[in-house]
């Protein structure tokens, strides 16, 4: 006989009260942020065609050649779930022709690598994801630093450093490769497996090693700036000047690398200690990015939102879910002739903006208050025969013990204004 299993698949998590209010509450701050700058929502599939993250990503990434969840669907076609949002996102935007110059979108939701599941590392996560079309510019691109700082700010998270660093021009990609390649071939014997690999299908992807082997010897390589020309240094350097002049405090980190082969000109990474050594934040960086003939080029970022909510918790000790989401009152109904009545006290309440709750399934009073409890509401209203024959109802105070005798007006005035008090100190 077969045990039956409860639990999510390994690497996968169930979202549930309480912590889901605190995710509720970081997508809702990112969302009134977003705003402010004229970034929209665009909702793409969980499942695309494996040769748009080939393309995009790269085909000697780690994430297609080990990390994609990759099948064959009932039409014969090679699909994937998404690793990340922006080849969805940029999918989209090459369908929309002329329409999509100067877009300004964003995306929120699960993404799946098949990794091994490690602090910080889910092979089910999610992200938030911002991409700002057009060609590049150093201004832009300061642009969505300043934006994802102003976000990280607004959740409560002050202890971030932002890196940055250049990928240069697309036709300088083979220069910084051979390069690189050639200042580490002296030691190949001394790096992790991995990196021997990489050295021969995607050595940039050696700098970003956390093997401290492998660390030390990139130490002593010389910036990949040394490999590309004046433009791509330029570039560079306007992007610090404007960063200056936004007083964003930034690093300049000659080691950095964004793993993707889309990449361009500026990159960067947020970095917060509360993570230990896997402590990126989110990252982002400057794309051109090609698929089915159209090209997309443009700037963004993506923040792991449960990397966010690790650091929020160990910077604020920020509690998992807060009092989002838990009812002002709870009706409690003290006699079966009263519970249609309040049934539909609560609804009225409900429309008039007021979070309420009560047993609809004929318990005991006792029981009643024991769920009051339970659910964190502020007030009890409880209605007996004797409540309803003189138009009145009992309104207890669940933190003090008080409680006195309203009308229904007089009760739903004092309801609001607890609700907005509530709402105000959230």
């Amino acid at each position: 006989m077969t045990v039956p299993s409860f639990q999510p698949l390994q690497g996968m998590s169930d979202l549930a009260a309480p912590e889901i209010y605190l995710w509720q509450e970081v997508e809702e701050t990112a969302r009134r942020i977003l705003a402010l700058y004229h970034v929209g929502e665009v909702r793409t599939p969980i499942l695309e065609p494996t040769g748009l993250f080939v393309r995009s990503l790269g085909e000697g990434t780690d994430v297609v050649q080990k990390e994609m969840y990759t099948f064959e669907d009932r039409g014969g076609r090679q699909v994937s779930l998404r690793p990340e949002g922006t080849a969805g996102v940029i999918r989209f935007l090459a369908g929309q022709g002329d329409e999509a110059a100067g877009a300004r979108v964003y995306y929120l939701g699960p993404m799946f690598r098949a990794e091994r599941p490690q602090a910080g590392r889910r092979r089910q996560f999610h992200q938030l994801g911002v991409e700002l079309i057009g060609p590049p510019n150093p201004a832009q691109d300061v642009e969505a630093v300043a934006m994802q700082q102003h976000l990280l700010n607004a959740w409560g998270l002050h202890g971030a450093r932002i890196e940055i660093n250049t990928r240069g021009l697309p036709d300088e990609q083979d220069a910084v490769s051979a390069g690189i390649r050639r200042a580490l071939e002296p030691d190949a014997g001394r790096l992790c497996e991995d990196c021997r690999r990489r050295l021969l299908t995607n050595v940039l992807r050696v700098l970003d090693c956390k093997q401290e082997g492998c660390r030390a010897l990139v130490d002593k390589l010389p910036p990949v700036t040394d490999f590309m020309g004046q433009e791509s240094r330029a570039y560079l350097e306007e992007v610090k000047r404007l960063l200056a002049l936004m007083e964003l405090p930034v690093e300049i980190n000659p080691r950095l690398v964004r793993g993707l082969d889309y990449y361009l000109h500026t990159i960067w990474e947020i970095k917060h200690p509360a993570l230990g050594a896997q402590d990126a934040l989110s990252g982002g960086g400057r794309y051109r990015i090609e698929w089915e003939g159209a090209v997309v080029e443009g700037v963004g970022f993506a923040a792991g939102l449960e990397r966010i909510l690790t650091a929020l918790q160990q910077e604020k000790g920020h509690p998992a879910g807060t009092a989002q989401g838990r009812p002002v009152a709870w009706i409690v109904s003290q006699g079966a002739g009263t519970l249609e009545q309040n049934l539909v006290l609560a609804q009225t309440l409900r429309r008039r903006g007021v979070p309420c709750g009560l047993a609809l399934d004929g318990r005991s009073v006792k029981a009643q208050m024991r769920a009051a409890n339970r659910s964190g509401a502020a007030f009890a209203v409880i209605r007996g025969e004797l409540e309803r024959e003189k138009g009145l109802v009992v309104l207890k105070n669940m933190k003090d013990g008080t409680q006195e005798e309203l009308e229904l007006p007089a009760l739903l005035e004092r309801l609001l204004l607890a609700t907005r008090a509530e709402v105000a100190s959230t």
